[in-house]
């Protein structure tokens, strides 16, 4: 069902593949910006907003970077064919206004990445907070709550992360190489590195556009030139199997899943990424899964956890099976690979909330939605 290429029965090597305490004395994942790179990023937003530039529609040519735009494009190169992540610090998001932190963080994923939409509301830029929802409740999402989120991918190539403010406590985020976890499946249960590569079914959380399947049909691992790539997300594993057009589980996939979460979880493979105010968290999805412990956050709006999120297409990214995402046949990310298509029909709400009658979406023609419209 899937062109998933070869199944790899030999360990990955190379720099992709690391350890905790490889890293975890290490500073060359992280790159502190220089003053210098600090005023060239007050000197493009005030251009910005000086011309009026509408923020998702602010291009590499409205966010000029003189000095700091070499140093993104080696970002870029260590995402994709180095460790896989990279932890920019010292953007000072304190001075700067929502707006103003907005066009930073978009301005900076443009020299990186094409946006996609994260949701099927067409945000291109969101917004990880606690809602109050659930995921009980099978439409939300986890970057809407608090609860703790295990070891997983998102459905982009790279996940971009600014940390606006922390909450009280918790919500520590943690970093693992997806290569690192396959050689030790290999090593450990080589019987489950089949079931790494068949194809699987990932809950589509209810935003599917009407008449698409509510489960994307994708292998975890996929061996294709030269590289490997892993998608992951147990909860929404398990949670597709409230469909009843999706197949069962066999005690073999749990035995896998119980294995990569013990793999991933483990200080021998996990490194904790300290991630607060003013930090960029830049990771590649096919090779790094991350996550997030539980968080208690304060009471006044004001102070609660804020981390605006890109999704975004490499623009040198690796090369990937055809339905790689899903159904290839899908019209969704049409800017992009991966990212999730926004429905053909909103909702508009008036002052008192109730629903109007539809209209039709923009988003296709003009991608400059935030989570904020």
């Amino acid at each position: 069902m899937t062109s998933v290429g070869n199944v790899l029965r030999r360990p990955c090597t190379g720099p992709a593949v690391w350890r905790a305490p490889d890293l975890a004395d290490s500073e060359g994942w992280v790159l502190r910006l220089s003053p210098a790179h600090l005023e060239e990023l007050e000197v493009a937003a005030r251009a910005v907003r000086e011309r009026g530039v509408p923020l998702l529609k602010v291009t590499v040519e409205d966010f000029v970077l003189p000095s700091l735009a070499a140093r993104l494009g080696r970002v870029a190169e260590e995402l994709e064919n180095d460790r896989g992540f990279v932890l920019v610090k010292g953007i000072p998001v304190e001075r700067y206004s929502l707006p103003v932190a907005s066009i930073v963080f978009w301005g900076l994923g443009q020299h990186l990445g094409v946006p996609v939409s994260q949701n099927a509301a067409g945000h291109m830029l969101g917004h990880a907070r606690d809602t109050g929802r659930t995921l009980a409740d099978p439409s939300t999402r986890g970057y809407q709550t608090r609860a703790e989120l295990p070891f997983h991918t998102d459905g982009c190539d790279v996940l971009g992360l600014l940390c606006l403010r922390a909450g009280r406590s918790g919500a520590r985020t943690r970093l693992v190489s997806s290569a690192a976890v396959h050689n030790a499946v290999l090593a450990r249960r080589p019987d489950l590195l089949e079931h790494l590569y068949r194809t699987h079914f990932l809950d589509r959380r209810e935003e599917q556009a009407p008449g698409e399947p509510p489960c994307d049909a994708v292998p975890l691992a996929a061996w294709y030139g030269g590289k490997l790539s892993m998608r992951y997300n147990r909860r929404y594993l398990e949670s597709a199997q409230r469909f009843a057009e999706v197949p069962r589980l066999k005690p073999a996939d749990r035995e896998l899943f119980d294995l990569v979460d013990e793999l991933a979880a483990s200080a021998e493979f996990r490194l904790d990424v300290g991630f607060g105010p003013g930090d960029l968290l830049l990771v590649n999805n096919h090779a790094v899964m991350h996550s997030r412990t539980e968080y208690e956050d304060f009471a006044e709006p004001e102070s609660k956890r804020h981390v605006l999120r890109l999704w975004l297409t490499a623009r040198e990214g690796r090369d990937l099976p055809t339905d790689y995402w899903g159904d290839p046949r899908s019209t969704r990310s049409a800017s992009g690979r991966g990212g999730i298509e926004p429905r053909d029909v909103i909702l508009t709400r008036n002052p008192a909330g109730t629903a109007r009658r539809p209209r039709p979406s923009l988003t296709a023609t003009r991608p400059d939605r935030t989570e904020n419209e």
